[in-house]
């Protein structure tokens, strides 16, 4: 696993991001972990002063430190990005050198004879007067080698002769073919006639760093580089959610072990929320689209075997199947669900038809449910006989107050704006709700409870920064005194959309709302649609806090006739 996923465009990742990414691949089982940059920048300086202390020794022992060559000129003693290798105390450092002549040349603006030193001298000071295990990235390697492989040769032959351990192999510029790769790792495997492992590093700029990446370990290579997700300078690394799966499962390789790619999603999903990323539904294996079926007839053939349309079992890499609901459902998509839930198949294969139908009516009108499975559960719910919601809301208010109505307060610059008066909370919500009583009265055999005493009606207000943000505040106000694990709850994501943009203010909007459980970091999506972007959204809230109190938490059901 290598450092370069910081340097993806919007990503960032403090001292303790980097602790617990680092922690949770450490647990996962890399071999290597590059966590920085000593040299270069105060907060990976700061990681690696801390490493010393707060890794445990099976950490530390994974530890790598990123830095470079020494600089021309100088020696590998007198230079400072190289002194702060060596006090990072990481026992395997990764040297970055040259090994492209043109770049030497014309980029570093040096001797090509310089260049073979600086890599020879470098490995061998921090190999053999310091202990350190050592492997070079041989920057520009492939388009090197399509250009002078005789340099190339020699820029490996002078890191062997220092002293490193791998000799990793960089399409730095991502525009290698995956059989140029092939041809040139065979070639140079020869001619160094295996005296050193030899590496792979990739980036995708033509969509191509897993593929090569597997190329390169199917030509010999025995060290895969790449970053969790893919995320990367420009268009980012290789992708090890792919590559590492691919390589266990597809190849039996030994580079991978199958043991631990059960813990592959969850993994992919934990860096994703610590670097505050969307994760991408369509990533392979680790998406949540990646075993998701839509179409009846592939539905229908996946209830007889999961290898009809699956590769493998999602199960292998901690994923799971889904069967999305849309328009294009069979009615065997509609059975699933209904038994995923726990519904006797014969009662589905009852309701199936007339939820089906229901799913077509609502989709024509604008909802989609392809990525709001929590509404289609509930759908399903509300139409069994017996079902109880935990609660109803009754009424609601909704006010909306801004201050800053001229052109002046919205288009003045941030120091102007902090001394506008009106800032803050924009808006304020009511809402009724009925729920259970938490103090019901005392049972009296004589005096038959009421249906009144065992429930109650709850009255809540609440601001927020605008009007969906109050009601939701509102609702948790009026919800957490019967419900305290509503506390747990979060709203992650809201999305609107406007269904017909032609009928202007008129127009339908869909609304879907995404949740998060803290506690479990289980999500769930709902979706509402509605001429009132209010409605829709209060509709969404509630089909979201009640999909959270019916599968996640121990909650008191209202009877039906309590409404």
């Amino acid at each position: 696993m290598n450092s370069d996923g910081t340097q993806g465009e919007s990503v960032s990742a403090s001292v303790e991001d980097k602790f617990k990414i680092f922690k949770r691949l450490a647990a996962f089982d890399m071999d290597y972990i590059e966590a920085g940059w000593p040299g270069s920048n105060p907060k990976d300086a700061a990681f690696f002063e801390r490493a010393q202390t707060e890794l445990t020794p099976v950490e530390h022992a994974k530890l790598v430190a990123f830095g470079s060559t020494r600089r021309k000129g100088i020696t590998a003693a007198d230079d400072k990005q190289v002194q702060a290798l060596l006090d990072s105390g990481a026992p395997t450092l990764c040297l970055v050198a040259k090994g492209h002549a043109w770049q030497v040349t014309e980029i570093l603006r040096a001797s090509l004879e310089e260049n073979l030193a600086m890599i020879e001298e470098t490995v061998d000071y921090t190999v053999r007067q310091h202990g350190r295990t050592v492997m070079v990235d041989l920057e520009h390697f492939f388009d090197g080698y399509k250009q002078d492989a005789e340099y190339s040769i020699k820029c490996c032959q002078a890191a062997i002769k220092g002293g490193a351990v791998c000799l990793v192999l960089c399409d730095t510029n991502g525009g290698t073919m995956p059989w140029e790769v092939t041809q040139i790792v065979k070639d140079l495997w020869n001619k160094l006639e295996g005296k050193v492992t030899l590496g792979i590093h990739c980036h995708n700029d033509c969509g191509m760093a897993v593929a090569n990446s597997m190329m390169a370990v199917d030509a010999g290579v025995g060290l895969v580089q790449g970053t969790i997700n893919g995320i990367g300078e420009r268009t980012g690394n290789a992708d090890l959610c792919a590559v590492l799966p691919n390589l266990a499962l597809k190849c039996q390789s030994q580079i991978a072990c199958k043991s631990n790619l059960r813990q592959l999603t969850s993994m992919s999903r934990y860096v994703d929320e610590i670097l505050n990323r969307t994760p991408n539904h369509a990533a392979p294996y680790v998406g949540s689209a990646a075993f998701a079926h839509k179409g009846g007839l592939h539905v229908a053939a996946m209830q007889r075997s999961s290898a009809s349309y699956q590769h493998t079992e999602p199960t292998d890499v901690g994923n799971e199947s889904r069967v999305l609901i849309s328009e294009l459902s069979g009615r065997q998509n509609i059975m699933g669900k209904i038994q995923a839930i726990g519904v006797d198949p014969q009662v589905a294969s009852d309701r199936a038809l007339a939820i089906l139908n229901r799913v077509k009516e609502l989709e024509a009108k604008g909802y989609t449910f392809e990525g709001a499975d929590a509404s289609v559960h509930l759908m399903i719910l509300h139409a069994s006989k017996g079902y109880c919601p935990p609660f109803k809301v009754l009424d609601y208010a909704a006010q909306v107050y801004d201050a800053n109505m001229d052109s002046a307060s919205r288009f003045a610059d941030e120091d102007e704006a902090a001394c506008t008066p009106g800032l803050g909370p924009t808006a304020r919500a009511t809402v009724k709700v009925r729920t259970i009583n938490p103090n019901p009265p005392a049972f009296d055999p004589k005096t038959p409870e009421k249906d009144a005493d065992l429930h109650q009606e709850v009255l809540e207000v609440s601001d927020g920064n605008g009007p969906v943000d109050a009601l939701a505040n509102a609702l948790m106000r009026a919800l957490q005194p019967v419900h305290p694990f509503l506390r747990n709850i979060e709203l992650v994501d809201y999305k609107v959309r406007i269904l017909d943009p032609e009928s202007a203010t008129r127009a339908n909007t869909r609304v879907m709302i995404e949740f998060r459980d803290a506690s479990t970091d289980s999500t769930w999506t709902t979706v509402s649609v509605d001429t009132n972007v209010i409605s829709a959204s209060l509709n969404a809230l509630i089909d979201g806090f009640e999909y959270a109190l019916i599968e996640h938490a121990e909650s008191c059901n209202l009877c039906e006739d309590a409404f």
